[in-house]
């Protein structure tokens, strides 16, 4: 089929010019795989270029990165209340009724943790600290007579996972929290960790 046009008035008539046909996308694919153009020549033959792409491939591949756990200072009781080791009994039983906690970290007279005590320690002796009339002999026992010489202690930036596992390996309910000189800086019990949980949500604490 031919196309008709107007030139100067003159009726021309031109051959049409064959259309071409377009090849098959298979083909076309092949075609350019075989024929890269310009800008893939030129990032192939640029190293930098090269390891850009592959450094962000294999980012996109990779896991997110772990959350930090919980650590003993985002749930340790702070300020800690403590004792040193030569109170008596009935000190550390008044103190504990007054501000209703169950441990009490020991400290020398440096301040320095030596010790621990708790409710349970003082159990064997309640009777004679809850009289009515006046305390028994046993009630001006220091509590280095009575403390637990055997503590566990952590730093504020020990991971709860820790805590947690030796809490369960060594059935303790308590252990202070010391800064690099041992003094106690905080505690943390198993009621603090419960209470988190119940409070806080989930934790990120096994990760």
């Amino acid at each position: 089929m031919s196309l008709i046009r107007a030139v100067n008035a003159i009726v021309e008539t031109q051959p049409a010019r064959p259309v071409s046909q377009r090849a098959p996308a298979s083909q076309t694919d092949a075609d350019a795989r075989r024929n890269p153009s310009h800008e893939q020549k030129h990032q192939e033959a640029n190293p930098a270029s090269l390891l850009a792409q592959q450094a962000y491939q294999q980012q996109a591949h990779q896991d997110p990165a772990p959350k930090q756990g919980l650590l003993a200072q985002d749930l340790m009781t702070s300020p800690v209340t403590w004792l040193p080791s030569d109170s008596t009994l009935q000190e550390a039983w008044t103190v504990m009724k007054c501000k209703g906690i169950h441990h009490l970290p020991v400290t020398s007279l440096h301040g320095t943790l030596v010790g621990l005590i708790s409710d349970r320690d003082l159990l064997p002796y309640m009777q004679e600290l809850e009289s009515s009339s006046s305390p028994g002999p046993s009630a001006e026992h220091t509590l280095a007579q009575v403390m637990s010489l055997r503590v566990l202690s952590a730093s504020p930036i020990t991971e709860l996972r820790e805590i947690a596992r030796a809490m369960l390996d060594e059935y303790v309910s308590a252990i202070p929290i010391v800064d690099n000189a041992r003094h106690p800086i905080g505690i943390l019990t198993t009621s603090d960790i419960l209470h988190a949980i119940v409070h806080r949500g989930p934790l990120e604490i096994w990760t």
